[in-house]
């Protein structure tokens, strides 16, 4: 059920210790904006200067390359905060592309709109900061993955934390192997490639729904080794 503006920014980190009165300011800034899956938000290259909270749903970051080739970068959900560079550098392009995973309700502040309010509110400022440099940081991680880790350790690791997954047992395939690919920055191929190397290595069994890890162990293994 997406949450109201309202609900969102009495308990977000960067919103919650601001007055009522401001708060309320920015509920009447923000531009509402529903959005269907497969929609982009904003393509590589555009100027957009818009600071944005999902209400409901989820928005991926994919970066990508002039062969058409792509990395997800990071996905967001309910609660979370996004924006475009040209938010706060002036006619900065965007780095990536935002995408909606599923149907999503957005709340959108535009630079122009809401710089008074950050200006006001040095405290507001100063979380948005903090905000910037945790995503810093999950960056660099990425970075050294795809700078350091061969192909199949990067796909380990994406098993390692497939979504809605326990311990043990069966779970439902819930990424396509052109999503798989996006994750680590590889392609369709390499990926099925691997995941039949693993399979015949008995990491995992894996079919056309269903994916079970059978030796965790290795492809934690796996994941940590570096490039020689």
């Amino acid at each position: 059920m997406t949450s109201s503006l309202h609900e969102l920014l009495l308990v977000h980190p960067v919103f919650s210790q601001l007055s009522p009165t401001t708060r309320s300011r920015l509920e009447e800034l923000a531009i509402p904006k529903l959005s269907h899956t497969g929609e982009i938000l904003t393509h590589f290259g555009d100027v957009w200067p818009y600071l944005f909270m999902i209400g409901d749903g989820i928005v991926s970051v994919i970066k990508e390359s002039s062969e058409g080739r792509g990395l997800a970068i990071t996905e967001l959900s309910a609660g979370e905060l996004l924006w475009g560079p040209a938010f706060f550098l002036e006619n900065e392009p965007n780095p990536a592309t935002f995408k909606l995973k599923q149907e999503s309700m957005l709340f959108l502040w535009s630079r122009e709109r809401i710089l008074p309010v950050l200006l006001e509110n040095g405290n507001l400022t100063w979380e948005l900061t903090k905000l910037m440099a945790i995503r810093m940081i999950k960056a660099s991680e990425i970075i050294d993955g795809l700078a350091f880790r061969r192909v199949s350790g990067r796909l380990a690791q994406l098993l390692i934390n497939y979504p809605d997954q326990n311990t043990s047992g069966h779970l439902m395939r819930s990424l396509t192997l052109d999503e798989m690919a996006t994750r680590i920055g590889s392609t369709r191929e390499m990926v099925c490639r691997f995941l039949q190397r693993f399979a015949d290595q008995g990491l995992i069994t894996i079919t056309r729904t269903e994916l079970e890890i059978l030796d965790r162990d290795q492809l934690v293994k796996l994941a940590q080794e570096e490039k020689p």
